[in-house]
């Protein structure tokens, strides 16, 4: 279970929880059951609900009568709980960050650092692939996910040397895309801006962004009073929508007033500044160096 995905601040996550020890769970980034296993472990009854897409998580399942899986993006979370007749829940707890075992699996590529396949998908069932978006994207398109998802400044350039490389063949390995960019990759940064460009193209790949949306949005109603919802992000663009939704409801961050200019928000912040790793655990974990956890309780 460790050696396919090492869990972020784990202790931390499961604390924010509050876990009471009948209460009803969900795990909505099963991945190598490392955050799920510790939650059973405060459970004496009670049910946890894990969620996950990829079909090679189900290789790590923890054989206990309180664990209900589901193959499943949590963006259906609503819908799956409603079908299991659970009709509200006492924490959440969402891992947004890509598992480690994907990273080191050269066929899903995920990583520059090995050859393999443009892929990037993590339901490995889906149309849409890294190679698909490269091949067939519109220019404007292109620029848009590179430009956003990847924060990348010199997208214009990227996605000229993208465009011009296509035209002669398709682009389907990542040894072929590494060669096709190398003119436009900083050399004093060249790790960071690969991480920065694959970024991108697995957000798009998996329509994360969209994803994410839809699922804060359903722990409104999903959450009970007193719920704890509990989120680890990495990269600024999930941060900031996590932040808007904590603070407000809210993916766009307004605050709603009532008739006094009280300000509403379903949630109260349980830590105010964003809870980062410690320097031993990102020594231990280095992928531990971008997260951020954030919590929150429904009012």
């Amino acid at each position: 279970m460790d050696e396919y995905h090492v869990p972020v601040l784990l202790d931390e996550s499961i604390e924010g929880l509050n876990i009471q020890s009948g209460g009803i769970y969900v795990d909505v980034t099963y991945g190598g059951g490392g955050h799920s296993a510790k939650i059973l472990e405060h459970l004496e009854g009670g049910t946890l609900v894990a969620f996950d897409q990829d079909i090679d998580a189900t290789d790590n399942l923890i054989a206990d009568d309180r664990l209900l899986f589901v193959r499943h993006n949590f963006k259906y979370l609503r819908h799956f709980l409603k079908y299991h007749q659970i009709d509200a829940v006492d924490g959440i707890l969402a891992d947004l960050g890509v598992s480690s075992h994907d990273f080191d699996v050269p066929d899903r590529g995920f990583s520059f650092r090995f050859e393999g396949n443009l892929d990037m998908r993590m339901n490995q069932s889906s149309a849409l692939d890294a190679a698909r978006v490269i091949n067939e994207y519109r220019e404007e398109q292109l620029w848009t996910i590179f430009q956003e998802y990847g924060e990348i400044k010199n997208w214009r350039h990227l996605v000229s040397l993208i465009t011009a490389a296509r035209a002669t063949e398709p682009i389907t390995t990542i040894g072929q895309f590494l060669k096709v960019i190398e003119p436009c990759v900083p050399m004093k940064i060249e790790k960071k801006y690969l991480a920065m460009v694959f970024q991108a193209l697995r957000i798009e790949v998996n329509n994360e962004i969209g994803v994410l949306r839809d699922f804060l949005e359903s722990t409104t109603d999903i959450l009970k009073p007193g719920g704890r919802l509990v989120v680890l992000s990495y990269h600024s663009l999930e941060d900031r929508l996590v932040k808007n939704f904590m603070r407000s409801g809210r993916i766009d961050g307004k605050q709603e007033a009532d008739f006094f200019g009280n300000l509403n928000s379903p949630f109260e912040l349980i830590n105010r500044k964003i809870i980062l790793p410690s320097d031993a655990e990102i020594a231990r974990n280095p992928r531990a160096r971008s997260a951020k956890l954030r919590i929150a309780e429904k009012k």
